[in-house]
């Protein structure tokens, strides 16, 4: 069984959490986290990480991992960040129970109006079904081909 918890950096499940963004989208396109750290300094400090445990009987073992930036770039709006799920473990729904733990942290917890991620182009009919919307046009980061998708709050704006 996976479950979603939400950590810090001093979790002792952060090195595995960072193996994994290494491993699935860091090294791919030259990077690591040393590099990550220096290339984007204070984003790991202000991120909310969460991440996708399974239990195994050496002890708990990250499969999946995503990342909050909130308010970011503004009040309001939060970014997801390095989505990254155990490549033998992908097309289990992990990604998807990581994000909606993201959308009900962002929205409900935090109450943000908005969270936007920029996606790989391979990742963003992912999100689509998600009930993202993608934005026109692709762009480049790291290389690769992205896309901008976002969700809103459907409360946002209405009193209760």
């Amino acid at each position: 069984m996976v479950r979603i918890e939400r950590i810090q950096p001093d979790h002792p499940l952060y090195a595995q959490e960072c193996a994994l963004r290494e491993q699935v989208l860091l090294r791919p396109v030259g990077c690591d986290m040393d590099r990550f750290r220096v290339e984007y300094p204070g984003m790991e400090e202000g991120f909310i990480h969460f991440v996708a445990v399974v239990d195994h009987p050496t002890g708990p073992r990250v499969v999946g991992t995503a990342l909050l930036f909130p308010n970011y770039p503004e009040p309001g709006t939060g970014k997801v960040m390095q989505v990254a799920v155990d490549l033998q473990r992908q097309g289990e729904g992990i990604g998807r129970n990581l994000i909606i733990a993201i959308e009900s942290h962002g929205f409900g917890r935090l109450g943000l109006r908005e969270i936007f991620c920029h996606s790989q182009l391979s990742a963003v009919e992912f999100y689509e079904r998600l009930g993202w919307v993608a934005d026109e046009g692709i762009f480049m980061e790291m290389g690769i081909g992205h896309r901008r998708l976002a969700i809103r709050d459907a409360d946002a704006g209405h009193t209760q």
